[in-house]
């Protein structure tokens, strides 16, 4: 059999790596220095954690683990015959692995709760899976990286989240991001002004799908789940809205004059909005979007959504928002959440795309010492060792090769330097220092081998 992997999995080069470890640091550097720590949660959760957390479509793409042995008996073979092939399948299964890390993070909380400190400030840098249909910056193994904070309903938090957004984009040097922002209480108005109000679930994850489907998929859902004529016309004013962040606001505060809820949705977007620009947030603009729905039915207040810089062809790259209840489905209530999230995978082919990955991320091996025999490979060893001790990246060829087929393994891997160190160097405590891309060679006392490989790295 030909060796494959699964459609939306990766492997990864060693270049690569080091370039999302790059990456990782960035973002590591850049939560820890808001106070942000780091916990990390299981790869699989049991599945009633999981299922009805992120609405119908959302569940369907939650890879569940078959169960074995005794526990397969409890299959509901009736759900078979009915042809309520979801209903068989969770019967199937106890377990599943974790869709996004928003749901254990909330689990954790509750779970943990005597032992943290609130308002409690989180990070978190894991994969999650999604069964969904694998395509350019969409895969069903991906990482996810998010911050979040509990324990708080103050309105700060969103604007420190967007502040985190423009600072991690700036460290990368990507430009020409968008910080998309909505709110669900809007969501929730105008719903209420097109006297839909109790469809909001439907109304919301069709609106989501705009940018995928555009407006005439929109309506044709809509319609689909009900909505009437009447209703979708309310709509088409919402798609016209244009000017800046502000004037958008203005608009919307006429639509939605006699809606309390959407009004006081539009005064929280008012305020981050406010707050950001007073703030000077460089490197990222700043957008008020009303058809932005963030599909997953936890989310409760602000909403956000980064888009990739123009040119490059990209879905979302970061996205999250408030979510006010999601710990009461684990039996703690009133305790309020805000979070965001970085697509981990879709900002690396961003940063490919664009050529933003300094060169210094490679990580590749700096020198490599020949190997000339039991004569001198302790002495060669030692030298790996202070080489090393000095902060450069050192291989020793394993074996007393000729020295045609080390060299060639140096310039396979573009090594820079190599190091020679024969019975004639040893005796005169000397070593000779070959830069390979020039052929030059260096001939230097071996306690001055480091300082001269610094110099010509340098």
């Amino acid at each position: 059999m030909k060796p494959s992997i699964p459609k939306g999995t990766r492997d990864f080069s060693s270049q690569e790596v080091a370039k999302r470890n790059y990456l990782k640091a960035v973002l590591q550097t850049a939560f820890e220095s808001a106070g942000f720590q780091p916990i990390e949660t299981p790869s699989f959760e049991k599945s009633a954690t999981l299922l009805g957390k992120y609405g119908e479509e959302g569940d369907r793409l939650i890879f569940k683990i078959l169960s074995n042995g005794e526990k397969l008996k409890k299959a509901d073979l009736k759900a078979l015959e009915e042809n309520r092939l979801a209903a068989f399948s969770n019967s199937l299964s106890e377990k599943a692995l974790r869709y996004d890390l928003t749901v254990p993070f909330a689990r954790y909380v509750v779970q943990h709760q005597n032992d943290l400190v609130f308002p409690f400030k989180r990070y978190q840098i894991q994969p999650v899976w999604r069964a969904d249909r694998p395509q350019h910056g969409r895969f069903q193994e991906f990482f996810q990286c998010d911050a979040d904070v509990v324990g708080s309903t103050s309105l700060w938090q969103e604007v420190e989240l967007c502040q985190l957004y423009a600072k991690v984009f700036s460290e990368l040097g990507i430009k020409g991001a968008t910080l998309k922002m909505n709110n669900r209480k809007v969501l929730a108005g105008i719903a209420e002004t097109i006297g839909a109000q109790d469809q909001l679930i439907d109304f919301t994850v069709a609106l989501d799908k705009l940018d995928k489907i555009g407006f005439d998929g929109v309506v044709q859902e809509l319609e689909g789940k009900g909505f009437s004529k009447a209703s979708i016309a309310k709509i088409q004013p919402l798609m016209e809205l244009s000017g800046t962040a502000t004037e958008r606001l203005s608009q919307l505060k006429v639509f939605l004059a006699n809606s309390s809820i959407g009004l006081e949705g539009l005064e929280e977007l008012s305020f981050v909005l406010g707050q950001l620009e007073g703030l000077d947030v460089q490197g990222i603009a700043l957008s008020i979007d009303v058809t932005l729905a963030r599909g997953l039915n936890y989310y409760t207040g602000c909403i956000f959504e980064v888009a990739a810089p123009e040119g490059v062809k990209m879905g979302s790259i970061g996205g999250g928002g408030r979510y006010d209840d999601l710990t009461a489905g684990f039996g703690m209530k009133n305790m309020s959440g805000v979070g965001i999230s970085f697509g981990f995978d879709r900002i690396y082919l961003v940063l490919e795309a664009l050529d933003l990955f300094p060169a210094s991320v490679q990580n590749q091996t700096q020198v490599l010492c020949l190997n000339f025999g039991d004569a001198t490979a302790l002495a060669t060893n030692q030298l790996v060792v202070e080489l090393r001790q000095k902060g450069l990246r050192v291989e020793f060829y394993p074996d007393a090769a000729k020295m045609k087929k080390q060299l060639s393994y140096a310039n396979q891997k573009n090594i820079p330097l190599v190091v020679l160190l024969g019975e004639e160097e040893h005796s005169r405590n000397e070593v000779v220092l070959k830069q390979m891309e020039t052929g030059e060679q260096h001939t230097v006392a071996l306690n001055a081998l480091a300082e001269k490989a610094l110099e010509v790295l340098n």
